[in-house]
């Protein structure tokens, strides 16, 4: 099945993508947020199928609300949600690809942490797979 997307569809999944990783950085207190960055961005770019098509294209169509954690959270969370149901609607395999992927660079950006992350970091990759239906 070939889905189209339409442009707005395009920037929420790349702002719920990359906006998921920039939760990562934003919870970390280790003073070292581009480490989470620079690997989720990785694992990102590694992805294939639809999700990895639009995720190729730089993010520089994304604008965050910077002004604190719980802005970008306000921005972030509902389109995880709303990418999730959208290529539920369209095709569930690609839903799927969407989900692990997100995960997958969740889990690459908690990776830069020696020994186990730090509770916030914990809750905010909670919080994010609550918004992808993956919990």
């Amino acid at each position: 099945m070939t889905i189209t997307l339409t442009d707005q569809d395009k920037l929420t999944l790349r702002t719920a993508a990359y906006g998921a990783i920039t939760l990562m950085a934003a919870a970390d207190a280790t003073g070292k947020p581009h480490k989470a960055v620079t690997e989720g961005s990785i694992a990102l770019s590694s992805a294939t199928g639809l999700v990895g098509h639009v995720l190729a294209k730089y993010p520089k169509d994304i604008t965050l609300d910077r002004k604190s954690v719980a802005a970008i959270a306000d921005q972030v969370l509902p389109a995880l949600t709303a990418t999730v149901s959208l290529l539920t609607e369209h095709d569930p395999a690609e839903a799927d690809n969407f989900r692990r992927t997100v995960l997958i660079a969740v889990a690459a950006a908690t990776h830069t942490h020696r020994g186990r992350p730090s509770p916030a970091v914990g809750d905010m990759t909670r919080k994010i797979t609550e918004a992808l239906g993956a919990a």
